[in-house]
This record gives C-alpha cells, sequence and structure tokens, in this order.
C-alpha cells in the first residue's frame, strides 16, 4: 500500500505522524506542501478522501484567512479550495493518505486506522 504525508517539517504534529508512520516500518511519500503546493484538484480530491468540508481543513490562524476575508459570512465551499490551493499554509498539517481514503494527524494517532 502506497502511503503518503502532506507534510510541513517544521510543524511538530506533521514530524511526530512522519516519526510515527516510519516506526510502524512504512516509508510514506512524503509531499512538502508548503514546497510542492497541492493544486485545487489535488485540494479537493484530499477532502473527498478526508470526508471533511474544507472549512475543516483550513488553518484559521494563518494570516491568509484573515486577509482574504475567508471568514466571512457567505464564504463558500469553492472560495475555501481555491484559497487553500493558492496559499498552501492555509492547509491544516499533516494529512495522510492510504488506501484510497484520508486522515488528518491531529493527533498523530488518528491516522492509524488507514494503516490496517
Amino acid at each position: 500500500m502506497v502511503v503518503t504525508i502532506y507534510h510541513n517539517p517544521r510543524c511538530s504534529k506533521s514530524r511526530q505522524t512522519l516519526a510515527l508512520l516510519e516506526a510502524r516500518g512504512i516509508e510514506p511519500r512524503v509531499v512538502e506542501y508548503l514546497k510542492n503546493p497541492p493544486d485545487r484538484a489535488t485540494v479537493a480530491a484530499l477532502l473527498r478522501k478526508l470526508g471533511l468540508p474544507a472549512s475543516e481543513l483550513v488553518r484559521r490562524k494563518e494570516p491568509e484567512f484573515a486577509a482574504l476575508g475567508l471568514g466571512a459570512p457567505g464564504t463558500t465551499e469553492d472560495m475555501l479550495i481555491d484559497a487553500i490551493a493558492r496559499h498552501p499554509r492555509l492547509m491544516e498539517r499533516p494529512v495522510v493518505v492510504a488506501g484510497g481514503k484520508a486522515r488528518l494527524g491531529r493527533p498523530p494517532e488518528a491516522v492509524l486506522d488507514l494503516l490496517q
């Protein structure tokens, strides 16, 4: 099974999740999404695999969230997906994908059910 982690090496939860995978003998494909941002189609596919709305994948405390007015009434899923694709810092991390499903590694142990 191919396992992919959308990883930010500066994030402690992302580092912990990567270490958790490696401790289980899994060498995931590591995508440093700040260096190689996912395009809009990839963000939408991640959301489908996560089974989450875009509002749960967006980091509300990032400056871009306020600057883009993403907390305003009427902000749509499409607007959030576009914003994440254009500003990858807005994407919550880490995201682990395996077997056609995905989990947000918050906490890191949340990804373990993907490995069964």
